[in-house]
């Protein structure tokens, strides 16, 4: 289910209400959103959140905008502000000039008041203690990031990343490089892998469709639309069933880990193929069982990857 989460929610409180609402025990959520952030929230249930670890290393696509001039505790507009300087020194050219510092491979030192744990604890339980812990910086990968919009003391950043990128972060480390701080004010999703904000269900349209919710899920392979697919013939399908491996033509494509989406001979989404280069076979990795009548939007069992 693609989810808009409002500001002023966690991302578990999504979770419980989608959880209450169909009935699901198995019901989680993949990339944690700050309560202040809003934006695109994959959410899972029943054998869908066996596919949660495929979108880990999904890009995502961000709006934030940033105010000049003050910092924050937390890096955010949620935490104590620490400093306050004038920012009306800063230029559109210097702004423009310092984000160039912050494409392609960069290192990030993590907030404090982040979900990080230290010896079992959560920073933030740390951080709310008092207690600073030195944390050591961790790469991120961003692959856009553009000045959508600058009204001094404000500036829009449209962000494209990889994971583990702190955006709070991003926003503390370009005002340090302005001289003027900087704290990230709003944030919201925009893109999660191939769930995109435009398609995503507000919570206003959960709660007035609880009756027919199966209307918003999507298949479970939609994660996966972006690989590569082959379609088994009923021995294979058998096999694979059980566990078993199988060989498949040479024209048999992968993706880069070495994995392809199976589909039964009647168009169902059977199984996560991985191949094993040095046996020459493909292992079922996760083999889903047989779907009753699915509700989804916008899918086709085999598209052109097929």
């Amino acid at each position: 289910m693609n989810i808009n989460k409002p500001p002023g929610f966690t991302s578990f409180a999504i979770v419980s209400r989608v959880r209450r609402l169909s009935g699901e025990r198995r019901t989680g959520h993949a990339g944690t959103l700050d309560p202040t952030a809003s934006g695109v929230l994959p959410v899972c249930l029943g054998q869908g959140t066996r596919v949660v670890e495929f979108l880990m290393d999904a890009v995502k696509v961000y709006r934030a905008q940033i105010e000049l001039g003050v910092t924050t505790d937390t890096y955010d507009a949620a935490g104590k502000v620490t400093c306050q300087t004038d920012p009306s020194p800063v230029s559109r050219r210097r702004i423009e000039a310092a984000l160039d510092s912050f494409r392609g491979s960069i290192e990030q030192v993590p907030p404090m008041y982040s979900a990080l744990k230290y010896k079992g604890q959560r920073l933030y339980h740390l951080a709310r203690a008092g207690i600073t812990i030195n944390r050591k910086s961790r790469t991120a990968h961003i692959h856009r990031l553009k000045l959508v919009c600058f009204e001094p003391p404000l500036l829009t950043l449209e962000i494209e990343c990889g994971k583990g990128t702190y955006v709070r972060s991003l926003a503390h480390d370009l005002g340090q490089l302005l001289g003027c701080g900087a704290h990230l004010k709003e944030l919201a999703r925009l893109r999660y892998g191939p769930f995109v904000i435009k398609d995503a269900s507000t919570l206003e349209q959960i709660e007035q469709g609880k009756n027919d919710w199966q209307r918003l899920l999507y298949p479970i392979d939609f994660v996966l639309s972006h690989w590569p697919a082959v379609v088994l013939g009923e021995e294979q399908e058998k096999l694979v069933r059980n566990g078993s491996c199988i060989e498949l033509n040479e024209g048999a494509h992968s993706d880069k880990r070495g994995r392809c989406r199976a589909y039964s001979h009647d168009g169902s989404f059977l199984a996560v193929l991985g191949f094993d280069s040095e046996k020459g076979h493909w292992q079922p990795q996760k083999v889903f069982a047989r779907p009753g009548q699915q509700h989804h939007r916008g899918c086709q069992a085999l598209d052109s990857h097929s």
